[in-house]
């Protein structure tokens, strides 16, 4: 959180009980936002921000939609003028629940002191339940300075509903059962529901190659045989592919985005789609599908595997191996790149690192090279692709990991949206491994004007600070790479301090 007039009180209290209240101190609202965000998706319990009235609640703004947009449990408090100066054009007045109701599960605004702990233990209840998502609590100033009897209550346990409907479930195992080549999709609700032991057990099950979403990562295995990688227009031929030729679409916990589909009329045109999600409004949103079941996705694959009995799809999954074999995704040997970057990084830290992404080419080489084998190790803004999360919600992450390490992958466009986060890593002494890819543009955008503006690069080319200095007026280590052989030599230095580091490299 950031500290200010309206919330005045609240950061009073804080001191008060500073042993018990651990409060990081963030260098702008976004930040925190952001932090507690990542905090969130590295843990899966509800992260926290606060921030005054005015411009500091607005400034949490991209942060709550990045993290509705990813279904991320977060509970922001911000704090306004007094109840009686409303709507009156006071200083520093925002009508924050309003402008937060879009993009926000609930939200609320307190204006009874005697309300206030049922209303934030309300909030924590909604932002983890069924599908997670952030809420916001407005509080009054003079809600802050007034009292009321506590009287403490434990916190109600948010547990899954158990109740799926039967008659759906058997029209799934039908479906399976049914099919020849079915292929499974898995999105970032498989990890939001703890689902991926009864995920894995349920692919070996159906016997059928499986591809995820940039959210879905690490739910499956990456190095798993039947992994395929990522589907959509990031994606593998192979899956791109093999969905393309499949009978069967089994979805789990993911959306359909635009990311992934493309021509929505043309997506798995020769498959039935079975879709499970604990979302009913996402059925048939973006695509129409032949069955559905809502329920918590731990659940649903837990009832699924006990009905279910073992599938052989032999002759699809080698068909599907081929591809693989066939198309493997490829770069440059030669030249530094972001993929040989990302690579050596996997091979380092054995593929056990946390790691944050900005928003960029860096966000995708790092998905599509980097294999996850676990859930909460990629926390990377999906749904609302936000330039500046990487680096705060590596803070947040490590926090909640009891300060370990966290490697934050980075363009050089996207860091400089939030680099003043660094010195909240200092701060706090916070293990966080800043690796920069630097070309000197928004390379994204670049690559989209490459190919739909005829080359017409358009304010793409930035100009960037020389980041190993900028790192050391920070106070901390900068490294600079220039070539493949310099890259593990910076690894290991990189690794061997206890404390942020800054790493660019320059291609």
């Amino acid at each position: 959180g950031y500290p200010g007039g309206t919330i005045l009180n609240v950061y009073d209290a804080l001191y008060k009980h500073g042993s018990e209240i651990n409060h990081i101190l963030t260098s702008h609202e976004q930040g925190a936002a952001h932090a507690a965000d990542g905090y969130a998706r590295a843990t899966g319990k509800v992260g926290v921000c606060l921030a005054t009235s005015g411009p500091g609640a607005t400034n949490l703004v991209t942060g709550i939609a990045t993290a509705y947009m990813d279904s991320i449990p977060v509970v922001a408090i911000t704090c306004n003028v007094g109840v009686s100066l409303l709507g009156k054009d006071s200083f520093q007045e925002i009508d924050i629940t309003g402008i937060t109701l879009p993009i926000t599960k609930h939200n609320f605004i307190v204006k009874d002191v005697n309300n206030l702990a049922a209303t934030i233990r309300k909030a924590f209840a909604i932002a983890k339940k069924g599908r997670p998502g952030p809420v916001l609590i407005d509080i009054p100033k003079d809600v802050t300075a007034n009292k009321a009897e506590y009287v403490k209550e434990k916190p109600v346990a948010v547990e899954p509903s158990q109740n799926i409907c039967e008659t759906q479930l058997d029209t799934a195992v039908e479906m399976i059962k049914e099919a020849k080549k079915p292929y499974i999709f898995v999105g970032g609700g498989a990890i939001l529901s703890g689902a991926s032991e009864e995920l894995y057990t349920f692919a070996k099950k159906v016997d059928a190659p499986v591809t995820d979403s940039l959210m879905g990562k690490g739910a499956f295995p990456g190095t798993d045989p039947l992994y395929t990688g990522m589907l959509g227009m990031h994606g593998t031929k192979t899956s791109n592919y093999g969905v393309s030729e499949c009978d069967l679409l089994i979805v789990i916990g993911a959306r359909f985005s635009d990311r992934v589909t493309g021509n929505a009329k043309k997506f798995a045109q020769n498959a039935k789609i079975l879709q499970f999600d604990v979302d009913a409004a996402e059925m048939n949103k973006n695509i129409l599908i032949t069955e559905g079941v809502v329920g918590d996705l731990k659940v649903v694959l837990q009832k699924m595997n006990e009905r279910l009995e073992q599938q052989d799809h032999k002759a699809w999954v080698e068909q599907i191996m081929s591809y693989k074999e066939k198309y493997p995704m490829t770069y440059h040997p030669d030249v530094l790149s972001g993929p040989f970057v990302v690579e050596e990084i996997y091979r380092q830290t054995n593929g056990e690192a946390i790691i944050s992404t900005e928003v960029g080419q860096h966000q995708l080489w790092t998905a599509q090279n980097y294999k996850f084998n676990k859930p909460r190790r990629f926390l990377t803004s999906g749904g609302s692709g936000t330039m500046g999360f990487g680096l705060p919600a590596a803070v947040g992450a490590s926090v909640a990991n009891g300060r370990k390490t966290v490697l934050c992958v980075s363009g050089d466009g996207s860091l400089q949206m939030n680099f003043h986060e660094l010195a909240t890593c200092i701060d706090y002494n916070l293990p966080v491994k800043i690796f920069i890819l630097n070309n000197g543009y928004l390379g994204m955008v670049r690559q989209l004007q490459q190919k739909f503006c005829s080359g017409r690069f358009s304010e793409t080319k930035i100009s960037n600070p020389d980041f190993v200095k900028l790192a050391e007026s920070y106070g901390v280590c900068g490294i600079r790479v220039h070539t493949e052989a310099e890259i593990l030599p910076a690894l290991e230095k990189a690794f061997a301090i206890d404390g942020p580091v800054v790493r660019s490299s320059l291609y």
